[in-house]
């Protein structure tokens, strides 16, 4: 029913919370994290420095909550449900396609905080969040092995990783080269490159 299916109201509280990560966000982006204080994140919240301690213990949980908040994974994954395709290739396609749709543009959003993440963190977060989003990805996988079509005998744990690698690749590419006049000026599908390369490799078979 309507109603039903209708997005609960947030609480107070929750109100509260997610203030402060998108007050946090704005000041990571703009300040960067050394550079940001709690004080200067619950004035922008419109918060009492005393406020922020009822929500979050630091500034570290504040980063968590700002990266999973922002992360392109809470609309990528109920996209790739939809993911549709006969053949492993027509599947990964078409997956990749939605993924692409989800992330495009967030790279200047994103990648920023990645970079926070991985110099201030070294990657303590993003692994957090892998192994809660584990589930999700293995049931992925599971459905791209019932598709006709063989793949090599590659283990599964770095086809991911490779398909990581060129999400990861895509965006970080694109932020620092799409207005390079070589790469600029080149009316080619750079994605859709990537990801053939990813599918098939760059070596021709052998006769």
């Amino acid at each position: 029913m309507a109603e039903d299916s209708a997005e609960k109201p947030l609480s107070k509280g929750e109100q509260t919370r997610a203030a402060i990560i998108e007050a946090a966000y704005a000041l990571f982006l703009k300040k960067g994290y050394h550079g940001t204080s709690m004080r200067q994140i619950a004035g922008r919240a419109d918060l009492a420095l005393g406020g922020i301690y009822n929500h979050f213990a630091g500034k570290d949980e504040i980063f968590a909550a700002v990266l999973d908040a922002y992360h392109p994974y809470h609309t990528i994954f109920p996209a790739l449900e939809k993911t549709e395709g006969e053949t492993v290739e027509l599947f990964m396609r078409d997956a990749a396609r939605r993924v692409k749709n989800e992330i495009e543009g967030s790279e200047t959003k994103l990648l920023p905080l990645i970079f926070i993440e991985l110099v201030e963190f070294q990657g303590r977060h993003l692994a957090t969040l892998a192994e809660k989003l584990m589930p999700t990805i293995l049931a992925f996988v599971q459905r791209l092995v019932g598709r006709r079509g063989k793949l090599r005998n590659v283990p599964p744990p770095i086809m991911l990783r490779m398909l990581f690698a060129t999400f990861a690749g895509y965006l970080m590419t694109e932020m620092v080269l799409k207005n390079v006049p070589v790469f600029k000026n080149i009316e080619l599908d750079w994605f859709d490159g990537m990801m053939d390369v990813y599918l098939h490799g760059i070596l021709e078979p052998e006769a």
